[in-house]
């Protein structure tokens, strides 16, 4: 796992063979951080929530390029025991791994994301269900941005919240806005 850009740019993690985690495309990452460049600034991100952390990847990113405050949600227990190493490696104390199942995070949540980033299994049985949870709970601040990676079998669009979709490959990224 190698970071794109920001203070650990350049920076590469060995990222245990047994993981189970599909961690979203060097190719898929660069370009998705190209858009967001255009869309926000990362220093003005105080409180940001990567959904289904995985390695951790998305969250190192955010971290490394100045958001303040970045909760990684993961369930399985070897990958947020990496989070939490390379956190720790890092001296990182604003970012926050936290083990959980990402619906009982959502459902017990009292706060508020300027930014919320999902990589759920592309085979999760409630993927759709996603956007009206996360929008429905008013977990976005005000002009806060919610980036939902998925593959090609589910479509946003008519989505009320909905801004626009990228694709880069196989993996799709759809964008909505509260």
């Amino acid at each position: 796992m190698r970071v794109i850009s920001g203070k650990y740019k350049r920076r590469t993690f060995e990222v245990p063979r047994t993981f189970k985690a599909r961690p979203t495309t060097d190719f898929a990452k660069e370009n998705l951080f190209n858009v967001l460049t255009n869309l926000i600034d990362f220093e003005e991100c105080t409180n940001v929530l990567d959904l289904f952390a995985g390695t951790g990847s998305i969250s190192l990113e955010l971290v490394s390029r100045g958001c303040s405050r970045v909760i990684s949600v993961e369930r399985e227990p070897s990958h947020h025991a990496f989070i939490y190493k390379v956190k720790e490696q890092l001296g990182e104390a604003g970012w926050i791994p936290l083990r959980s199942d990402v619906f009982r995070y959502i459902e017990k949540c009292h706060d508020t994301f300027d930014l919320i980033f999902a990589d759920p299994p592309y085979a999760l049985t409630r993927l759709a269900e996603l956007p009206d949870l996360i929008l429905g709970k008013g977990m976005l601040s005000e002009g806060g941005m919610l980036i939902l990676e998925h593959g090609k079998d589910h479509s946003f669009a008519e989505h009320p919240k909905f801004v626009q979709e990228r694709v880069y490959g196989s993996v799709h990224f759809s964008f909505f806005e509260a």
